[in-house]
């Protein structure tokens, strides 16, 4: 571990040490808490998660999502189609991935367009991104749109989307007679751009 907080973190030679390791786990998902300091008290994480990943029948022969780079935010997820998907612009489809997953508590996945495909080809989701809760056990589909002018074709095994897994932070909700004021107020929808 210090091998890549040496490489990835720090561009001098203070090395981080090990303070403690937390491991928490629902089943058989879970996640590893490292806890590293330097000589100087900085503290940090690295957290390693350990999501479950199970392959529908129609996902039989594509590979499980995969960081296509060292440090990639998200995976990639491929289309579980049998045949090709034409989608005519302003079309939108229901692709499936063929893979289902499991988080543990206090993570979500984050389905996201990739970037090449929306510029390129004008290919999107409708509602990204999609979150998939960590008590979701369904397959992961995502709804694509063609916005661009032109048809476009989704082969199968293509890479149609992202997949980002985050933590998740809960809120409880408290009534008020009134909320803490503030310089913005209820200013909103491009209030900024008159100033």
């Amino acid at each position: 571990m210090d091998k890549f907080f040496r490489k990835y973190v720090w561009d001098d030679e203070r090395t981080p040490y090990l303070v403690s390791v937390a491991r928490l786990t629902r089943g058989q998902a879970g996640y590893e808490l490292l806890f590293y300091a330097t000589l100087s008290g900085v503290l940090f994480a690295l957290i390693t998660l350990t999501a479950l990943s199970s392959r529908l029948p129609h996902g039989d022969g594509l590979p499980l999502p995969a960081y296509a780079t060292a440090l990639s935010a998200g995976v990639d997820l491929m289309a579980a189609v049998a045949a090709d998907v034409v989608l005519q612009p302003g079309a939108r489809a229901l692709i499936p991935t063929g893979i289902a997953i499991a988080l543990p508590l206090g993570f979500e996945a984050q389905i996201r367009p990739r970037s090449g495909l929306a510029l390129k080809q004008g290919l999107t989701m409708v509602n990204s991104p999609g979150t998939i809760d960590a008590d979701y056990r369904g397959e992961i589909q995502v709804i694509a749109i063609n916005l661009g002018g032109e048809p476009i074709v989704i082969e199968p095994g293509q890479r149609i989307a992202q997949m980002v897994v985050q933590r998740v932070v809960r809120a409880e909700w408290q009534v008020v007679d009134e909320l803490p004021s503030s310089e913005r107020q209820a200013g909103g929808f491009g209030h900024t751009d008159k100033q």
